[in-house]
Protein backbone atom coordinates (compact mmCIF):
# COMPACT_ATOMS: atom_id res chain seq x y z
CA UNK A 1 0.00 0.00 0.00
CA UNK A 2 1.64 3.54 -0.93
CA UNK A 3 1.37 5.97 2.35
CA UNK A 4 0.77 9.31 1.81
CA UNK A 5 3.81 10.89 2.44
CA UNK A 6 4.64 13.97 4.71
CA UNK A 7 7.73 13.53 5.41
CA UNK A 8 10.72 16.20 4.44
CA UNK A 9 11.78 14.48 1.12
CA UNK A 10 11.24 12.50 -1.28
CA UNK A 11 7.54 13.31 -2.19
CA UNK A 12 4.93 12.41 -3.75
CA UNK A 13 4.99 12.77 -7.17
CA UNK A 14 2.02 13.82 -9.45
CA UNK A 15 0.74 10.83 -11.89
CA UNK A 16 1.78 13.25 -14.85
CA UNK A 17 5.39 14.05 -13.43
CA UNK A 18 6.22 10.45 -13.27
CA UNK A 19 5.07 9.90 -16.88
CA UNK A 20 7.08 12.65 -17.89
CA UNK A 21 10.41 10.79 -16.73
CA UNK A 22 9.25 7.63 -18.87
CA UNK A 23 9.63 10.07 -21.88
CA UNK A 24 11.90 7.55 -24.06
CA UNK A 25 15.37 8.72 -24.14
CA UNK A 26 17.21 10.96 -26.94
CA UNK A 27 20.84 12.00 -27.18
CA UNK A 28 22.09 14.16 -24.84
CA UNK A 29 24.33 15.87 -27.01
CA UNK A 30 21.42 16.46 -29.43
CA UNK A 31 19.76 19.96 -30.31
CA UNK A 32 16.93 18.64 -29.00
CA UNK A 33 18.72 18.21 -25.63
CA UNK A 34 19.97 21.40 -25.49
CA UNK A 35 16.80 22.42 -26.46
CA UNK A 36 15.23 21.38 -23.40
CA UNK A 37 18.08 22.37 -20.64
CA UNK A 38 17.86 25.76 -22.20
CA UNK A 39 13.93 25.85 -21.41
CA UNK A 40 14.93 24.21 -17.74
CA UNK A 41 17.31 27.25 -17.00
CA UNK A 42 15.30 30.30 -18.32
CA UNK A 43 12.11 28.47 -16.19
CA UNK A 44 14.45 28.25 -12.72
CA UNK A 45 15.47 31.75 -13.09
CA UNK A 46 11.62 32.91 -12.81
CA UNK A 47 11.34 30.53 -9.75
CA UNK A 48 14.61 31.62 -8.57
CA UNK A 49 14.18 35.33 -9.20
CA UNK A 50 17.59 36.02 -10.61
CA UNK A 51 19.36 36.29 -13.89
CA UNK A 52 22.71 34.67 -12.44
CA UNK A 53 23.84 31.28 -13.98
CA UNK A 54 21.65 28.11 -13.67
CA UNK A 55 23.42 24.64 -13.40
CA UNK A 56 22.20 21.41 -13.29
CA UNK A 57 23.92 18.71 -11.41
CA UNK A 58 23.33 14.68 -11.67
CA UNK A 59 23.58 14.53 -7.50
CA UNK A 60 21.53 15.30 -4.49
CA UNK A 61 21.54 18.91 -3.46
CA UNK A 62 24.72 17.53 -1.02
CA UNK A 63 26.78 17.30 -4.03
CA UNK A 64 26.40 21.53 -5.17
CA UNK A 65 27.22 22.21 -1.46
CA UNK A 66 30.26 20.11 -1.39
CA UNK A 67 31.08 21.25 -4.74
CA UNK A 68 30.78 25.32 -4.14
CA UNK A 69 31.99 25.55 -0.75
CA UNK A 70 35.59 23.72 -2.09
CA UNK A 71 35.23 25.45 -5.69
CA UNK A 72 34.57 29.08 -4.44
CA UNK A 73 36.34 28.90 -0.68
CA UNK A 74 40.19 30.98 -1.55
CA UNK A 75 40.36 31.96 2.11
CA UNK A 76 38.33 30.67 4.89
CA UNK A 77 34.60 29.74 5.25
CA UNK A 78 32.60 30.38 8.38
CA UNK A 79 29.31 28.02 8.47
CA UNK A 80 26.21 28.97 10.30
CA UNK A 81 24.08 25.98 11.29
CA UNK A 82 20.91 25.64 12.69
CA UNK A 83 20.65 22.11 12.79
CA UNK A 84 21.68 18.68 11.43
CA UNK A 85 21.88 19.98 7.78
CA UNK A 86 23.53 23.28 8.84
CA UNK A 87 26.14 21.30 10.42
CA UNK A 88 26.60 19.01 7.06
CA UNK A 89 28.35 22.19 5.15
CA UNK A 90 30.82 21.97 7.80
CA UNK A 91 31.30 18.09 7.20
CA UNK A 92 31.66 18.71 3.95
CA UNK A 93 34.34 21.55 4.56
CA UNK A 94 36.65 19.14 6.99
CA UNK A 95 35.97 16.51 4.40
CA UNK A 96 37.37 18.59 1.54
CA UNK A 97 40.11 20.33 3.62
CA UNK A 98 38.78 23.61 3.53
CA UNK A 99 39.53 26.33 6.13
CA UNK A 100 36.65 27.01 7.90
CA UNK A 101 34.65 28.00 11.43
CA UNK A 102 31.48 26.59 12.82
CA UNK A 103 28.89 28.77 14.34
CA UNK A 104 25.89 26.41 15.77
CA UNK A 105 23.03 28.33 16.94
CA UNK A 106 21.27 26.69 19.72
CA UNK A 107 18.58 24.05 17.57
CA UNK A 108 14.87 25.86 17.59
CA UNK A 109 16.84 29.37 17.04
CA UNK A 110 17.61 31.01 13.66
CA UNK A 111 21.13 32.30 12.67
CA UNK A 112 20.39 35.79 14.00
CA UNK A 113 21.92 38.72 11.58
CA UNK A 114 23.87 39.85 14.60
CA UNK A 115 25.58 36.74 14.68
CA UNK A 116 26.70 36.90 10.65
CA UNK A 117 27.85 40.66 11.19
CA UNK A 118 30.20 39.36 14.11
CA UNK A 119 32.03 37.35 12.21
CA UNK A 120 32.06 38.80 8.63
CA UNK A 121 33.52 42.10 10.41
CA UNK A 122 36.71 40.06 11.33
CA UNK A 123 37.63 40.10 7.22
CA UNK A 124 38.98 36.12 8.21
CA UNK A 125 36.24 34.93 5.39
CA UNK A 126 35.77 35.28 1.99
CA UNK A 127 32.63 32.77 1.95
CA UNK A 128 29.78 32.25 4.64
CA UNK A 129 26.96 29.54 4.36
CA UNK A 130 22.98 29.48 5.77
CA UNK A 131 20.74 27.29 5.64
CA UNK A 132 17.72 28.72 4.86
CA UNK A 133 15.31 26.13 5.50
CA UNK A 134 16.84 23.89 8.33
CA UNK A 135 14.07 20.73 8.01
CA UNK A 136 15.88 19.02 11.08
CA UNK A 137 14.90 21.82 13.56
CA UNK A 138 12.03 23.16 11.15
CA UNK A 139 13.62 26.62 11.18
CA UNK A 140 13.54 28.87 8.49
CA UNK A 141 16.17 31.47 8.66
CA UNK A 142 15.49 35.31 8.54
CA UNK A 143 17.10 35.43 4.97
CA UNK A 144 16.69 39.12 4.25
CA UNK A 145 17.43 40.45 7.92
CA UNK A 146 21.08 38.49 6.76
CA UNK A 147 21.37 39.74 3.73
CA UNK A 148 21.33 43.35 5.22
CA UNK A 149 23.92 42.96 7.12
CA UNK A 150 25.64 41.15 4.51
CA UNK A 151 25.68 44.07 2.42
CA UNK A 152 27.93 45.50 4.66
CA UNK A 153 30.86 43.23 3.32
CA UNK A 154 30.38 42.28 -0.52
CA UNK A 155 33.74 40.99 -0.95
CA UNK A 156 32.18 37.70 0.64
CA UNK A 157 30.16 35.22 -1.38
CA UNK A 158 27.25 33.88 0.38
CA UNK A 159 26.16 30.38 -0.45
CA UNK A 160 22.66 29.16 0.62
CA UNK A 161 21.31 26.38 1.22
CA UNK A 162 17.39 26.08 -0.02
CA UNK A 163 16.83 22.58 -0.96
CA UNK A 164 13.88 21.90 1.18
CA UNK A 165 12.17 25.78 0.49
CA UNK A 166 12.93 26.43 -2.95
CA UNK A 167 9.53 26.12 -4.58
CA UNK A 168 7.49 26.70 -1.33
CA UNK A 169 8.88 29.83 -0.40
CA UNK A 170 9.61 32.61 -2.25
CA UNK A 171 13.51 33.33 -2.53
CA UNK A 172 14.20 36.74 -4.65
CA UNK A 173 17.64 35.78 -4.56
CA UNK A 174 18.97 38.77 -6.46
CA UNK A 175 17.48 40.75 -4.13
CA UNK A 176 19.07 39.21 -1.49
CA UNK A 177 22.83 39.18 -3.33
CA UNK A 178 22.60 35.07 -2.86
CA UNK A 179 25.67 34.00 -5.06
CA UNK A 180 25.02 30.25 -5.05
CA UNK A 181 21.56 29.25 -4.19
CA UNK A 182 21.14 25.06 -4.05
CA UNK A 183 18.17 23.58 -4.21
CA UNK A 184 17.47 19.25 -5.49
CA UNK A 185 14.34 18.09 -7.00
CA UNK A 186 12.57 15.93 -3.88
CA UNK A 187 11.24 18.25 -1.45
CA UNK A 188 9.34 21.46 -2.57
CA UNK A 189 9.31 21.19 -6.22
CA UNK A 190 7.61 18.10 -6.14
CA UNK A 191 9.70 15.23 -7.95
CA UNK A 192 12.11 12.38 -7.33
CA UNK A 193 15.18 12.95 -5.99
CA UNK A 194 18.26 12.86 -8.15
CA UNK A 195 19.03 16.22 -9.82
CA UNK A 196 20.26 19.26 -8.02
CA UNK A 197 20.34 22.97 -9.43
CA UNK A 198 21.97 25.77 -8.40
CA UNK A 199 22.24 29.75 -9.48
CA UNK A 200 25.35 31.14 -9.15
CA UNK A 201 26.86 34.36 -9.94
CA UNK A 202 29.57 35.77 -12.35
CA UNK A 203 31.70 37.45 -9.41
CA UNK A 204 31.45 33.92 -7.23
CA UNK A 205 32.68 32.20 -10.43
CA UNK A 206 35.33 34.74 -11.10
CA UNK A 207 36.52 34.71 -7.39
CA UNK A 208 36.65 30.56 -7.48
CA UNK A 209 39.79 31.32 -10.06
CA UNK A 210 41.44 31.75 -7.01
CA UNK A 211 41.14 28.41 -5.84
CA UNK A 212 43.82 25.92 -7.35
CA UNK A 213 42.39 22.16 -5.87
CA UNK A 214 38.05 22.53 -6.75
CA UNK A 215 38.11 18.69 -8.04
CA UNK A 216 36.72 17.88 -10.62
CA UNK A 217 32.55 16.61 -10.89
CA UNK A 218 31.30 19.43 -8.91
CA UNK A 219 33.62 21.93 -10.01
CA UNK A 220 31.44 24.62 -10.47
CA UNK A 221 33.80 26.55 -12.67
CA UNK A 222 34.47 23.68 -15.05
CA UNK A 223 30.66 22.61 -15.32
CA UNK A 224 29.74 27.13 -16.11
CA UNK A 225 32.59 26.69 -18.14
CA UNK A 226 31.42 23.60 -20.89
CA UNK A 227 28.04 25.38 -20.58
CA UNK A 228 29.40 28.59 -21.42
CA UNK A 229 31.41 26.74 -24.59
CA UNK A 230 28.99 24.56 -25.39
CA UNK A 231 25.21 26.45 -24.38
CA UNK A 232 23.41 24.28 -22.06
CA UNK A 233 25.34 21.64 -22.74
CA UNK A 234 27.07 19.63 -19.66
CA UNK A 235 30.65 17.80 -19.39
CA UNK A 236 28.98 14.58 -17.96
CA UNK A 237 25.99 12.42 -18.85
CA UNK A 238 22.74 14.47 -17.15
CA UNK A 239 19.96 12.59 -15.89
CA UNK A 240 17.34 13.89 -18.84
CA UNK A 241 14.31 11.85 -17.44
CA UNK A 242 14.92 14.00 -14.73
CA UNK A 243 14.89 17.00 -16.96
CA UNK A 244 11.57 15.59 -18.90
CA UNK A 245 9.83 15.62 -15.57
CA UNK A 246 11.57 18.80 -14.39
CA UNK A 247 10.78 21.08 -17.31
CA UNK A 248 7.28 19.90 -17.40
CA UNK A 249 6.65 20.52 -13.34
CA UNK A 250 8.28 24.18 -13.99
CA UNK A 251 5.47 24.54 -16.87
CA UNK A 252 2.59 23.80 -14.35
CA UNK A 253 4.45 25.91 -11.24
CA UNK A 254 4.68 28.57 -13.27
CA UNK A 255 1.67 28.65 -15.19
CA UNK A 256 -0.65 26.35 -14.29
CA UNK A 257 -0.63 27.22 -10.69
CA UNK A 258 1.18 30.58 -10.43
CA UNK A 259 4.38 30.87 -8.01
CA UNK A 260 2.51 33.63 -5.91
CA UNK A 261 -0.62 30.82 -5.32
CA UNK A 262 1.63 28.42 -4.58
CA UNK A 263 3.71 30.15 -2.23
CA UNK A 264 0.47 31.18 -0.41
CA UNK A 265 -0.72 27.21 -0.21
CA UNK A 266 2.37 26.80 1.52
CA UNK A 267 1.97 29.18 3.71
CA UNK A 268 -1.74 28.26 4.77
CA UNK A 269 -0.67 24.62 5.47
CA UNK A 270 1.87 26.13 7.16
CA UNK A 271 -0.32 27.79 9.72
CA UNK A 272 -2.60 25.11 9.91
CA UNK A 273 -0.03 22.77 10.96
CA UNK A 274 1.52 25.42 13.22
CA UNK A 275 -1.96 25.48 15.15
CA UNK A 276 -2.26 22.12 15.58
CA UNK A 277 1.42 21.56 16.75
CA UNK A 278 0.20 23.95 19.58
CA UNK A 279 -2.96 23.38 20.22
CA UNK A 280 -1.89 19.57 21.00
CA UNK A 281 1.58 19.92 21.92
CA UNK A 282 4.06 22.87 20.54
CA UNK A 283 6.47 24.43 18.11
CA UNK A 284 9.93 23.13 18.45
CA UNK A 285 11.21 26.39 16.14
CA UNK A 286 11.35 29.72 17.95
CA UNK A 287 8.21 31.77 17.45
CA UNK A 288 8.69 33.88 14.12
CA UNK A 289 11.52 31.43 12.10
CA UNK A 290 8.88 28.94 11.60
CA UNK A 291 9.18 26.78 8.39
CA UNK A 292 7.14 27.32 5.24
CA UNK A 293 7.32 23.49 4.17
CA UNK A 294 7.67 21.88 7.24
CA UNK A 295 6.89 21.96 11.16
CA UNK A 296 8.59 20.12 13.78
CA UNK A 297 6.95 19.62 16.64
CA UNK A 298 8.19 19.00 20.42
CA UNK A 299 6.56 15.84 21.60
CA UNK A 300 5.46 17.46 25.10
CA UNK A 301 3.53 14.11 24.97
CA UNK A 302 6.00 11.74 25.68
CA UNK A 303 4.21 9.42 23.08
CA UNK A 304 6.03 6.79 21.12
CA UNK A 305 6.37 8.67 17.48
CA UNK A 306 7.51 5.16 16.31
CA UNK A 307 4.33 3.44 16.96
CA UNK A 308 2.28 6.75 15.82
CA UNK A 309 4.00 6.38 12.53
CA UNK A 310 3.34 2.74 13.00
CA UNK A 311 -0.49 3.25 13.06
CA UNK A 312 -0.40 5.94 10.77
CA UNK A 313 1.12 3.83 7.98
CA UNK A 314 -1.63 1.28 8.67
CA UNK A 315 -4.03 3.82 7.61
CA UNK A 316 -1.76 4.61 4.62
CA UNK A 317 0.13 7.77 6.21
CA UNK A 318 3.51 8.61 7.21
CA UNK A 319 5.28 11.51 9.05
CA UNK A 320 8.80 11.40 10.09
CA UNK A 321 10.59 11.23 13.35
CA UNK A 322 12.59 13.47 14.98
CA UNK A 323 16.18 13.92 13.05
CA UNK A 324 19.37 12.87 14.94
CA UNK A 325 19.62 13.53 18.65
CA UNK A 326 15.90 15.12 18.12
CA UNK A 327 14.56 11.35 17.56
CA UNK A 328 11.42 10.32 19.74
CA UNK A 329 12.02 14.31 21.11
CA UNK A 330 10.04 15.63 18.54
CA UNK A 331 8.22 14.65 15.53
CA UNK A 332 7.98 16.39 11.75
CA UNK A 333 4.81 17.24 9.65
CA UNK A 334 5.91 18.21 6.03
CA UNK A 335 3.50 20.16 4.06
CA UNK A 336 5.23 21.05 0.60
CA UNK A 337 5.39 20.47 -3.02
CA UNK A 338 2.06 19.98 -4.22
CA UNK A 339 0.18 18.31 -0.89
CA UNK A 340 -2.75 20.26 -0.85
CA UNK A 341 -4.67 21.65 1.88
CA UNK A 342 -7.53 19.04 2.36
CA UNK A 343 -4.73 16.46 2.48
CA UNK A 344 -3.19 18.33 5.38
CA UNK A 345 -6.57 18.32 6.93
CA UNK A 346 -7.34 14.57 6.41
CA UNK A 347 -4.09 13.65 8.46
CA UNK A 348 -4.74 15.84 11.28
CA UNK A 349 -8.07 14.85 11.64
CA UNK A 350 -6.69 11.05 12.03
CA UNK A 351 -3.79 12.34 14.99
CA UNK A 352 -6.64 13.72 16.95
CA UNK A 353 -8.55 10.15 16.79
CA UNK A 354 -4.70 8.14 17.37
CA UNK A 355 -2.74 10.33 19.41
CA UNK A 356 -5.43 10.46 22.56
CA UNK A 357 -5.43 6.50 22.44
CA UNK A 358 -1.62 6.63 22.88
CA UNK A 359 -1.71 8.53 26.01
Amino acid sequence: MHKKLFIPGPVDVRPEILEAMATPMMGHRTKEATALQKGISEKLQKLFFTESHILLSTSSGTGLMEGSLRSLTAKRAVVFSVGAFGNRWFQLAQSNNVPADHVEAEWGDPTFPEMVDKYLSTGNYDVFTITHNETSTGVMNPVEAIAEVRRKYPDVLWLMDAVSSMGGAKIEVDKLGVDVCITSTQKSLGLPPGLAVCSVTDRALEHGKQVKYRGSYLDLLELYKYVEKKPFQYPSTPSLSHMFALDKQLDYILNVEGLENRFARHAEMAEITRAWADEHFKVFSKKGYESMTLTTIANTKNISVGNLNKKLGELGYQISNGYGDLKEKTFRIAHMADRKVDELKELLAILDKIIPEML
